[in-house]
């Protein structure tokens, strides 16, 4: 069985370190670099399963990393940083991150969230017997096998968390999913704190969809239960 690759980049190398002794007793396989620009060297050169990652790094910052990946590569991604703040928080989030933990840390929470990540990435890329690959809403098509949306013709670019709540949605017409519902299918973890982070990709995919143009919108919300999908 291929070992898990994970690669940590922190520009304090205490840090990494403790990181990679505490993934390491897990099995697996840890790669550190301590700036930005030697991540897309890595990434470019040989295949990595998680990334954890800084935001505070010398030569490209974290959110210019996680732009450049997104463009081509869909592994988790969690930020691990000492900015504290909800935007900060936020704006890692919407560009395309998959979990976001502030320094100091829990090194025991951070490896619960490690597996959670990798558990959903990894039950998310197995083939399925008979799956519905493309969902075809007239002017919004979905295609599940290319991860792409196109919408009245025109593609449009989705971070992957966006992309699995549309589909989640979607793949469900009209049924009505909770926030903690959301959360759990989407994030794959146990629900705690998640309602603001649902919220803020709920309304970020919903700016990507044009639905502020739209007499009827595709994502509804249901007060007081969550959001369900009207094609």
């Amino acid at each position: 069985m291929k070992r898990i690759s994970i690669l940590v980049a922190d520009d304090e190398e205490e840090i990494a370190d403790l990181v990679a002794i505490h993934l390491e007793k897990e099995g697996y396989h840890i790669i550190k670099v301590s700036d930005g620009q030697e991540v897309m060297d890595i990434i470019q050169t040989q295949p990595i399963d998680l990334l954890i990652l800084d935001i505070m790094m010398p030569k490209m910052d974290g959110y210019e990393v996680t732009r450049h990946i997104r463009e081509q590569h869909n592994m988790p991604i969690i930020f691990l940083s000492a900015k504290t703040s909800d935007f900060d928080k936020v704006q890692g989030l919407v560009i395309g991150a998959d979990d976001y933990m502030t320094k100091p840390f829990s090194p025991i929470e951070l490896v619960a969230r490690v597996n959670a990540q990798l558990r959903r990435f990894m039950k998310l890329n197995q083939p399925e017997s008979n799956p519905q690959t493309v969902l075809d809403y007239g002017e919004l098509i979905i295609s599940a096998d290319e991860r792409t949306v196109t919408l009245y013709g025109r593609s449009i670019e989705l971070t992957p968390k966006e992309f699995d709540i549309l589909y989640l949605l979607a793949s469900h017409p009209k049924k009505v999913f909770s926030v903690e519902h959301i959360f759990q299918q989407v994030w794959g973890d146990a629900y705690f704190e998640g309602k603001n982070t649902v919220m803020v990709h709920i309304r970020t995919l919903r700016k990507k969809l044009e639905e502020d143009k739209r007499k009827n919108k595709f994502i509804k919300t249901v007060w007081g239960v969550g959001y369900t999908f009207y094609g």
